[in-house]
């Protein structure tokens, strides 16, 4: 995967505008599947348009239904659910997702090279393929770290930069974050 540059005041529009389209559509959504399936299938002649006022321990079929509501609303939202990623999922190809999805990708990669991170700093001393990983990797966290505004951990990302750019000068290497593949993870 290649890092590429992404205008932050876009990414930051465009992620916001995901966020509250996919939060108000799954409450709208929610609201109507689970409105539809208590429709549907719903025994209606169990509910009643007033609750009455009940003494205590005094069961009837009110509490019933409303029960087999709770499971009607749960799968409504289950539903809603499943619409929302699968537009999420058409949608992440388009202009409009492309930053978004851009970024979603690099901390997909970021986690998979995260697991495997003490086997490949331990490798770094003698291996390239380590460095490259790890060159990767650290220039990747500082763009997203820049672009999500997480500034708490920075020095120590610089820091670590820094150490690498040391070692790497010291073995006489020239690297490129665009010489990263997923393929070098294997060997960890």
């Amino acid at each position: 995967m290649k890092l590429k540059d992404i205008e932050k005041p876009v990414y930051r529009k465009h992620l916001n505008i995901i966020i509250v389209s996919f939060i108000a559509s799954l409450l709208i959504l929610a609201l109507a599947y689970g409105q539809a399936l208590i429709m549907l299938f719903a025994d209606v002649g169990n509910i009643t348009p007033e609750p009455a006022v009940k003494a205590a321990g005094d069961l009837t079929n009110d509490g019933a239904a409303s029960e087999s509501n709770f499971r009607y609303n749960f799968i409504g939202v289950l539903f809603a659910l499943l619409t929302c990623v699968f537009a999420l999922h058409r949608l992440r190809a388009s202009a409009f997702f492309s930053e978004v999805y851009y970024v979603w990708q690099i901390k997909q990669q970021q986690n998979a090279i995260y697991r495997k991170l003490k086997k490949i700093k331990a490798a770094a001393d003698d291996d390239v393929n380590a460095l490259i990983i790890l060159n990767f990797y650290y220039t990747s966290l500082k763009q997203i770290y820049l672009l999500d505004d997480n500034t708490l951990t920075m020095s120590k990302l610089d820091k670590d930069i820094s150490e690498l750019n040391t070692r790497i000068e010291n073995k006489n290497l020239t690297l490129s974050t665009d010489q990263f593949n997923k393929s070098l993870l294997v060997d960890y």
